[in-house]
């Protein structure tokens, strides 16, 4: 917990830095622009010195020595690796000399990618590094706004070995801490306001440490590892001046504008959720353990946006999560975290979330303004347009929207409130998939659809186009006594690798002696699931909205992505601070209630298991959740949320529960 809060602490300018990219923009321009200054003795230059702080995405290869199996790591662009794709961030201190040659000192972190899945190999053990990290001298020369340097000092990293059973599953593993050097060389450059972009190669050379695997029939082990890193960086300088530079000889900064062609926002949210012990008489392998619970999740990530030409748009969203959710995200059809991935890691993994190219085509007419926000660069647009977007997102991000019950991060927690928890979006492990979206937008209404990705099989974080998804979703605008409001209707089909019910029922009862989770995966097939989705808000007074929803899937087949609810109704009431003298602050109540068609309740009666649930057996009632929360603004930036749920028949199970969820949720944009 305390680690955390310590990442925390330094994570605003971090999560600024975590990009992609930064070195395609138009360095010349603005390495050409100066902004109107005071008469000074001597002429404006640009100087490098100042404290930083930043990140940094990249890929990285290598090896940990023969005989180390080491676990292939996600490359997505590139082939999997010891590393994968890498991100973390940095902190350093520069000093420019008169003769413009610049001294500095950086410390960085790294995290290595999730495990690529299609490419393991079982083998008695495997290799894998969490983490490395790297602390270095700087020595370079300005050539104004760039700057050449080479890098050197002290690395460390912490290696894991896991120990597997014949099935491959990890039985125990060990780790140990590397010391070692590391050798590189980069460029940096002036792009604008106080952001600097670096690319940067590292040889990294961790030395060997030797892992006693005694205690198992199994060798010494060897590990010593060799990694070769190429980065990308964006860094935030937190002076233009050095402080004790006032006087009037001072050497005046070059004072780069900032461009409206790219921005960089940055979020970072921690929620600690608990309950106590609640009535439990048995459970099964996905229930909610009936002792209490307490666990942390974190995420941290960039927003990166850059303008190609006069409607094109290219985002990239890398992000870092930590963390589990209460049960190991198990145990609950509405789960009480929206934050919580069904892939926790003990340790931050590095994702490239998003990557996407947006298209947007004018059709004339009156214009709007767009705000600078994250993954929307400002300016003006036409109300009357098409646009088109392709690439890798979350399926929320532009469908089933709503103002007042959409953000985990923000307003209400429970997967059923912030959702149609009955459209089974399709997505990975933590929520995104790959695809297209094309929208028409009127003044009045909108209508979009698109197509996606879904997994390979239920719970998979392997996406594929094989199968798909597809959702057509219309929204009409209106006001009522002055007050607006959003009326959006969805109808969704997915065609992927999933069992039937009914199906695996029967060969159940003609097999009484074979457990009927084992029947599952031999009864998949390419089979399809449909449904809809009904979703209001409407603003009742100032700074008062009221929202519902009502969602509802044929319930016959094996939920792919999100969770297991066949029918849903969701709705409840948000109000804002004014009305006491807080006007950044926000209290929510809402409530939901969660149903599964008659063959998912049998296939959970028999001891079957769902993609979050199931308690060996059932005893059905529909789940019934009440959640509220207050919001407290501590400054533009930061937000603490206090929040409780209660949740009658967890799991539709009326012999356990109920159980209270308490939450505390600190949020921070930027």
């Amino acid at each position: 917990m305390t680690q955390t809060f310590r990442r925390i602490s330094i994570v605003k300018g971090a999560v600024a830095g975590l990009a992609l990219g930064a070195a395609s923009l138009d360095l010349a321009r603005a390495a050409d622009a100066v902004l109107p200054f005071k008469a000074s003795r001597v002429a404006p230059v640009f100087d490098w010195s100042g404290l930083y702080i930043g990140g940094h995405v990249g890929y990285g290869g290598g090896s940990f020595g023969p005989g180390t199996n080491p676990l292939p790591q996600q490359g997505i662009f590139f082939p999997s690796s010891i590393t994968g794709l890498i991100g973390g961030y940095q902190a350093g201190y520069n000093l420019q000399l008169p003769n413009r040659w610049v001294l500095g000192v950086e410390a960085d972190i790294s995290f290595t990618s999730t495990l690529d899945r299609p490419k393991l190999v079982p083998a008695p053990f495997n290799t894998t590094s969490d983490h490395f990290g790297t602390a270095r001298g700087r020595i370079g020369y300005a050539f104004g706004t760039v700057l050449p340097y080479v890098t050197g000092g002290a690395a460390l990293a912490r290696t894991r070995i896991d120990l597997n059973d014949a099935a491959g599953d990890i039985i125990g593993n060990k780790s140990r801490l590397h010391f070692g050097w590391v050798a590189g060389a980069g460029v940096e450059v002036a792009v604008g306001g106080n952001w600097t972009g670096k690319v940067e190669y590292n040889h990294i050379d961790f030395g060997a440490r030797t892992f006693g695997l005694g205690d198992v029939p199994l060798p010494d082990v060897a590990v010593d590892p060799k990694i070769h890193t190429i980065k990308l960086g964006l860094n935030y300088r937190l002076w233009d001046t050095p402080p004790w530079m006032t006087g009037s000889t001072a050497i005046k900064p070059l004072a780069l504008p900032e461009s409206a062609n790219w921005n960089v926002h940055g979020q970072t949210t921690l929620i600690t959720q608990g309950y106590p012990s609640f009535r439990a008489p048995y459970q099964g392998p996905n229930s909610l353990p009936g002792a209490g619970r307490t666990r942390q999740t974190w995420t941290v990530g960039a927003f990166l946006g850059w303008r190609l030409w006069d409607g094109g748009e290219l985002y990239f969203n890398p992000e870092l999560a930590q963390g589990f959710g209460i049960g190991g995200t198990l145990g609950l059809a509405g789960f009480s975290n929206g934050e919580a991935q069904k892939g926790g890691a003990e340790y931050p993994d590095f994702r490239a979330q998003r990557y996407f190219f947006r298209q947007t085509f004018g059709l004339g007419g009156e214009r709007e303004d767009v705000a600078d926000a994250a993954n929307q660069l400002p300016g003006k647009r036409d109300i009357n347009r098409v646009t088109v977007t392709v690439g890798r997102f979350a399926v929320g991000d532009y469908f089933d929207g709503n103002s007042y019950a959409k953000d985990p991060r923000a307003d209400f927690m429970n997967w059923a409130m912030w959702s149609s928890a009955a459209y089974d979006f399709p997505a990975d492990l933590p929520g995104f998939t790959r695809g297209a979206v094309i929208e028409l937008n009127r003044k009045d209404w909108a209508i979009r659809a698109g197509l996606f990705q879904v997994p390979s099989q239920p719970n998979s974080d392997v996406l594929t186009f094989k199968t798909g998804g597809a959702v057509v979703e219309f929204e009409e605008r209106h006001t009522i006594l002055n007050r607006p409001g959003k009326l959006r209707v969805g109808v969704f089909a997915n065609r992927g690798n999933s069992a039937n019910y009914r199906n695996t029922l029967g060969i159940s009862a003609a097999n009484p002696g074979v457990d009927i989770n084992d029947i599952v995966p031999g009864e998949r097939r390419e089979r399809s699931k449909y449904g809809f989705y009904v979703n209001a808000e409407q603003q009742v007074a100032t700074d008062v909205g009221i929202f519902a929803r009502a969602s509802w899937n044929d319930g016959q087949n094996e939920i792919l992505s999100f969770t297991d609810i066949d029918r849903s109704v969701s709705g409840g009431v948000s109000i804002k601070g004014s009305y006491w003298g807080r006007s950044d602050d926000t209290i929510g109540l809402g409530g939901a209630i969660n149903g599964l068609s008659g063959a998912h309740r049998d296939f959970l009666a028999a001891g079957g298991k769902g993609l979050l649930i199931g308690d060996g057996r059932l005893n059905y009632g529909t789940e019934r959740i009440l959640e509220t929360y207050y919001a407290l603004a501590f400054s533009k930036a930061f937000t603490f949320t206090a929040d409780y749920q209660l949740i009658t028949n967890p799991a539709y199970n009326a012999d356990r529960g109920p159980v209270s969820i308490f939450s505390g949720r600190l949020h921070g944009e930027f």
